[in-house]
């Protein structure tokens, strides 16, 4: 092999080697018996047909790349917000494996999170014992000041009571009896991880303030209470702390991950680092309001606030782009009499400079895109002020109510002509939805790296480019520290999706003496 220590190749060069082609073709014929190179191109253009295209949209029972992950995930993220809180699952250690490497590989950071290990003699006597010894063992070693406790599928099957085992390993002295322990039922088999994330938060919320609601007067602290949902851009974190900073508007963040998340390399691990602390939470119920910034994927937050904190919950949408962010910032300043800052009208200006720049390279480019249903709605929104046109607009985890709104919104627009909503659909049907109604882009997480190589093996020229945003983003470095959100964030994006039509008008132009008289220095 042509692999030496002089030479170190890594694994894409490596392969391309003759030695390495030559074992990888004899593997094909000799122990394959694979189908001739012909057969699979002509079963691989089937598949890009209208007539393939209906197939995929009859399946009833399978699902092909999932555009959502499970309850249990969400469930960790929410936990890893609050202070010196470890997250635990209790289930099988190979699923909580499974979270801690899709943070590790989208946040690139160390994630603490710990399971029970529960294995097939607790899955037939009840996973009790796992969890007695299990949050011993965890509050001893790890020493969290809460334990923030989630299920996986097997939990669920057999019906775990978390709350009767969470007491008696009180009672049992396996840990402290004021160790705070909010739990959730996150069963993966329904659902999304937005869900596990909604309810893990509702548990930490009535953990907190349930049993201790005398005394409590809304709007006694003069606060406002920021929910962020299900986010994972640590940037939008901290733009809305700016902006209330800005505004002098007293806030709590309900769950902030942001320190923990992104810690410095300076000699020194950090289990635990910044969060929302307990006592913020008990405060909560004091504040003027709470704002759910997505609002589709946190309904039991909501009766929270609503029937338990008797706070009016006042509908915000998604504060992404022009009109998102104005519609937050004007609900901030009614709730909270405070104007709204010069520095951010300034930053306003700035961004609407920016879209008129921008705007006669974004006019008219279609994209599909998918996500979760909130930051769907909002970008479709923004791609349509920015004179774009959202085609497929996709989303797992959203209802029929959802859909109906986001048909409002496509009504609103001229731009909006062309949008078609899917709901309950995975990557497969978009991958069939871009080869029979191209777009020129696809907005979306990095498993849409795949629906890209796909549109380039039939035709380069039929190519459809990936924008990454989105959760995950396993293949680049570092967009999760991006902003996505407020003018700020809208900023961000605006420069991301220009700066990705220019690339491919570049590359369109750029055959020397062919199609190079568009190659032009300035755009």
């Amino acid at each position: 092999m042509s692999q030496t220590v002089e030479n170190i190749k890594p694994g894409y060069p490596l392969f391309l080697d003759q030695d390495y082609q030559d074992m990888l073709a004899g593997k094909r014929v000799n122990f394959e018996g694979a189908y001739s190179a012909e057969k699979v191109r002509e079963i691989f253009e089937w598949t890009t047909t209208a007539e393939y295209k209906d197939i995929v949209f009859s399946r009833e029972n399978v699902t092909i790349s999932p555009a959502k992950a499970c309850q249990p995930l969400g469930a960790v993220l929410c936990a890893l917000g609050f202070e010196n809180t470890l997250p635990y699952v209790h289930g099988s250690q190979g699923c909580v494996a499974y979270f801690r490497t899709y943070f590790n590989r989208h946040f690139k950071e160390p994630v603490a999170c710990v399971s029970d290990s529960m294995t097939e003699d607790a899955a037939v006597f009840g996973g009790h014992n796992n969890m007695y010894q299990g949050l011993e063992n965890a509050y001893a070693i790890y020493k969290p000041e809460m334990i923030a406790v989630s299920t996986t599928c097997m939990a669920e099957v057999i019906g775990d009571d978390l709350n009767a085992f969470i007491n008696n390993a009180k009672k049992e002295g396996h840990i402290p009896q004021d160790l705070p322990v909010p739990f959730a039922h996150t069963p993966s088999f329904v659902g999304s991880h937005v869900t596990g994330w909604d309810n893990m938060m509702e548990g930490i919320l009535r953990g907190f303030t349930a049993q201790s609601m005398e005394g409590k007067e809304v709007g006694s602290n003069g606060k406002i209470n920021l929910v962020p949902g299900f986010e994972t851009y640590l940037g939008n974190y901290r733009v809305l702390r700016r902006m209330m900073d800005e505004m002098e508007v007293p806030y709590t963040l309900l769950c902030d991950p942001t320190e923990v998340l992104d810690t410095p390399a300076d000699g020194e691990y950090r289990m635990y680092a910044g969060g929302t602390t307990p006592y913020e939470v008990k405060d909560a119920p004091n504040a003027v309001d709470t704002l759910l910034l997505q609002p589709w994927q946190l309904t039991k937050t909501r009766k929270v606030v609503k029937d338990l904190w008797s706070q009016p919950a006042t509908p915000v949408v998604y504060p992404m782009g022009l009109a998102g962010t104005d519609a937050f910032l004007m609900a901030v300043s009614e709730l909270t009499g405070k104007p709204i800052a010069a520095s951010l009208t300034k930053e306003r200006g700035r961004l609407v400079d920016m879209m008129t720049d921008s705007h006669p390279w974004l006019h008219g480019k279609k994209f599909a895109l998918w996500g979760d249903a909130d930051f769907v709605l909002g970008m479709a929104r923004f791609l349509m002020e920015l004179g774009a046109e959202p085609t497929h607009i996709l989303c797992a985890n959203a209802n029929k109510k959802w859909e109906k709104e986001v048909q409002k919104v496509l009504d609103a627009s001229p731009f909006g002509a062309s949008g078609k909503i899917y709901t309950g659909c995975d990557l497969w049907h978009m991958r069939s939805l871009v080869f029979t109604d191209r777009p020129d882009f696809m907005i979306g997480n990095s498993y849409g790296k795949f629906i890209q190589r796909d549109t380039k093996a039939l035709d380069p020229d039929f190519e459809v480019p990936l924008i990454r945003i989105g959760f995950p983003i396993f293949d680049r470095h570092h967009l999760h520290r991006c902003t996505t959100i407020g003018y700020e964030g809208a900023m961000t994006v605006l420069t991301t999706l220009v700066n990705a039509v220019l690339e491919k008008l570049d590359q369109e132009t750029s055959l020397l003496g062919k199609s190079d008289f568009n190659y032009d220095l300035v755009r």
